[in-house]
């Protein structure tokens, strides 16, 4: 769908953006722990199958924090799947949930909605959502620090724009 044809909607700012980022932050943690259960049972399962001992340590979680050939692959899942929270919902609807419960929409600064490509290169720009941070300090433009490296930005929609499915 492309959203140039429709109306031009307003940039969001500081406190409505800050507002979307609290709730997609628990939905965040939520996915990084389910996430973070399925590669602890699968790590398990590595281990009775016997591909791997304890590495002398008494408790399994204490084995995965310290060998760090279990530890670093297990960290990278775990932030692959709230990445990938984050870039898919971007790519689909240009909402995640947070932002569809504040009537938020991520586009291109054209109006159309952005690639996977463009939600990834946002991903390290937001800085956990720090780079929101620069709205505050540019009032005129209302562009975030991710919003200006992929020349994208976070419109406000109208009520009736933000109803339908995510």
């Amino acid at each position: 769908m492309n959203h140039s044809s429709q109306q031009q909607f307003p940039r969001a700012g500081f406190r409505r953006r800050f507002g979307s980022w609290v709730y997609d932050f628990l939905i965040a943690f939520a996915v990084y722990m389910v996430a973070g259960a399925i590669s602890f049972l699968l790590i398990y399962l590595g281990y009775y199958l016997g591909l791997y001992g304890m590495q002398g340590y008494e408790h399994f979680s204490d084995t995965i924090s310290n060998t760090y050939w279990l530890k670093w692959p297990n960290e990278l899942w775990k932030l692959a799947w709230v990445s990938f929270f984050f870039v898919f919902f971007w790519a689909k609807s240009g909402q995640t949930l947070g932002m569809k419960a504040w009537r938020l929409r991520l586009q291109n600064q054209d109006g159309t909605r952005i690639n996977k490509i463009t939600g990834l290169k946002r991903l390290l720009p937001t800085l956990l959502g720090l780079g929101n941070l620069t709205v505050i300090f540019d009032r005129k433009n209302k562009l975030s620090l991710q919003d200006r490296l992929t020349d994208t930005e976070v419109v406000v929609l109208s009520l009736e724009a933000n109803k339908g499915r995510l």
